[in-house]
């Protein structure tokens, strides 16, 4: 019943939120490089903060992680009222990953691995907010990510969290997930959410010892950095909003639906995790195993990307 009662209790603060952001102008206006055509509210993804607040409040989750996730919101939603330089920003993220090491006790356990630590999460960051760019797909892909969390025998003492970060995807789902989005998460809910999904992944490869989990940010991981790596050797500035991912592609020029292709990219990531699942219960999740999954899925995203981009020169 309180679960029934936290989530009314989200989609009203939602509503509240939508009225100061309509009386405060905090808005989208799409321009040349966006993937949407209508003035839409941004910052929706608010939620999520506030959503592991209520947590931090009922005792499901600890002031460390509470704290990074907060931080990175508040300095994201300034930046989404007024763009903030790379300082503020950027500062914010590095304070949020040394919260994240000292919950999981890195400073103690694992120090040689911090700054590998730090490298993955500043990435796996940027990435998760560098892939929101169309209707539904962030939500959708926090699911996913949220749902495969829960499944694991490890995480049973975290549940009740992951099930409050849940709904709170599912209230942001409401207004985001369709045809004409009422409402897009901006940074302050890519960001953070970026920073709680990155601190489930780092506990669980820790805990299990498995690195074969990281596979759970694989789609998101592979379309990223392999649109990186693009945009340099096109000699492109990599800080600059585009629309050259195989995402935006799809949305934009092949004009699929925003929800069928974030449907398409959940599904995807989803069966992944299903597999690294049933292969680490089955004791088959070995590094060799891991990199074979991690190359076909590599080479299916190239030839997906080389057949949409061929296709898309050929029609200009």
């Amino acid at each position: 019943m309180h679960y029934l009662i936290i989530s009314i209790f989200l989609f009203a603060l939602e509503l509240i939120y939508f009225r100061l952001a309509d009386t405060y102008n905090i808005i989208d206006k799409p321009n040349h490089r966006s993937s949407h055509t209508n003035i839409t509210i941004r910052g929706g993804g608010i939620i999520f903060p506030i959503a592991i607040l209520i947590a931090f409040v009922l005792g499901y989750v600890g002031w460390a992680l509470t704290l990074a996730v907060v931080l990175v919101a508040i300095v994201s939603f300034i930046d989404d009222i007024k763009p903030l330089s790379q300082l503020p920003r950027f500062g914010s993220h590095i304070i949020a990953v040394l919260l994240l090491a000292y919950d999981l006790n890195l400073f103690q356990q694992a120090l040689l691995l911090l700054p590998l630590v730090f490298f993955v999460l500043i990435g796996w960051i940027n990435a998760f907010n560098f892939m929101d760019g169309i209707n539904g797909i962030t939500v959708l892909y926090a699911l996913t990510a949220i749902v495969s969390f829960s499944f694991l025998p490890i995480h049973e003492s975290n549940l009740q969290l992951l099930i409050i970060m849940g709904l709170s995807c599912l209230v942001f789902g409401f207004f985001n997930l369709r045809k004409k989005a009422k409402t897009f998460a901006g940074d302050v809910g890519s960001i953070s959410m970026a920073v709680f999904l990155g601190y489930f992944m780092i506990k669980t490869i820790i805990t299990t010892g498995q690195l074969g989990y990281i596979l759970f940010f694989a789609v998101y991981g592979i379309d990223a950095g392999i649109t990186i790596i693009s945009r340099i050797i096109k000699k492109e500035n990599i800080l600059e909003a585009h629309r050259s991912h195989l995402y935006q592609y799809l949305a934009n020029e092949w004009r699929y639906p925003h929800i069928v292709v974030s449907i398409i990219y959940a599904t995807v990531q989803l069966m992944v995790n299903g597999i690294v699942i049933y292969l680490d219960q089955k004791g088959m999740l070995s590094i060799l195993v891991f990199l074979s999954i991690l190359f076909l899925l590599t080479v299916v995203y190239l030839a997906a990307r080389s057949m949409v981009v061929r296709k898309i020169n050929l029609n200009q």
